[in-house]
C-alpha cells in the first residue's frame, strides 16, 4: 500500500537579520521581483499553499497577497522559523526553502518531491562541501516536528543536527551550484556574474540585480 502523505505547504525563510550583506536578503531582485515573492510563486507550483516565514517586525512589509508566518519561537534563526510553522499547522509538512539561495531551479523542488521519503522525518539534500543534509531546502515531515522539541528541551537549536542525528532521506543534488547561499556583498558580486552569463541581455536588462 502506498502511504499517505501529509499535505506539503511551502515555507519561504526570510528572517534573518542579514548583517553580513548589509541589507534584506530577500528584497534583492534577480530575476524582475524581490526573492521572497520569486521563491513564494515558484513554491506555488508544488505545494497546497506557501508562506513567507519572517520576523513579527516584518510582516507589514511583505505584500497583502502574500500570506506571512510570523516566527512564535524567537531568537532561534532557522530552527525557530521550521518550529513557528509546525506549531501553526503541526498535521502539514514544509518544503522549506532559504531566501538566499537564488540559482534554485523549478528541477531542483521536482527531484526533492518525486523523492520525498514521508516515513523519514525529512527530506534533504547531501550538501556538496560536507556531505551533511542542507536543512534550508529540505521537507520536514510532520513527525519532525516533536523530534525538534524535544532537541529544543535539551538545548540544541540547529535543524541540522536534527537532521544528521535521525531518520532522513538524503539526495544527491542535481546542481550541486543551485545550493550556494548569497551572504556577502561578494557572494552577491559571484552570483550576478553567473545569472548575468546565463539570461539574455535584451529581453531582461536592467530588471535585474535591484537592491
Amino acid at each position: 500500500m502506498l502511504q499517505a502523505k501529509p499535505k506539503l505547504n511551502g515555507l519561504v525563510l526570510t528572517g534573518g537579520q542579514s548583517l553580513r550583506m548589509g541589507h534584506d536578503k530577500s528584497t534583492i531582485n534577480w530575476f524582475g521581483k524581490e526573492q521572497r515573492y520569486y521563491m513564494a510563486d515558484l513554491l506555488k507550483e508544488y505545494c497546497d499553499e506557501v508562506y513567507i516565514s519572517c520576523r513579527a517586525e516584518q510582516q507589514q512589509e511583505v505584500a497583502a497577497d502574500y500570506p506571512t508566518l510570523p516566527d512564535t519561537f524567537t531568537g532561534l534563526g532557522p530552527f525557530g522559523a521550521i518550529l513557528s510553522a509546525f506549531r501553526e499547522k503541526p498535521d502539514n509538512a514544509r518544503l522549506v526553502v532559504a531566501c538566499d539561495m537564488p540559482l534554485l531551479g523549478a528541477e531542483t523542488f521536482k527531484h526533492l518531491i518525486t523523492n520525498r521519503n514521508p516515513s523519514a522525518i525529512a527530506t534533504a539534500y547531501e550538501s556538496a562541501f560536507d556531505g551533511f543534509p542542507e536543512p534550508l531546502i529540505t521537507i520536514w515531515e510532520p513527525k519532525s516536528y516533536p523530534v525538534s522539541l524535544a532537541y529544543l528541551a535539551q538545548g540544541y537549536s540547529c535543524p541540522r543536527k536534527v537532521l544528521i542525528n535521525n531518520d532522513t532521506t538524503l539526495l544527491k543534488p542535481l546542481n550541486a551550484d543551485e545550493l550556494t547561499n548569497v551572504n556577502t556583498p561578494d557572494d552577491f558580486d559571484k552570483i550576478k556574474r553567473q545569472i548575468h552569463q546565463k539570461i539574455p541581455q535584451p529581453n531582461y536588462g536592467a530588471r535585474f540585480f535591484e537592491i
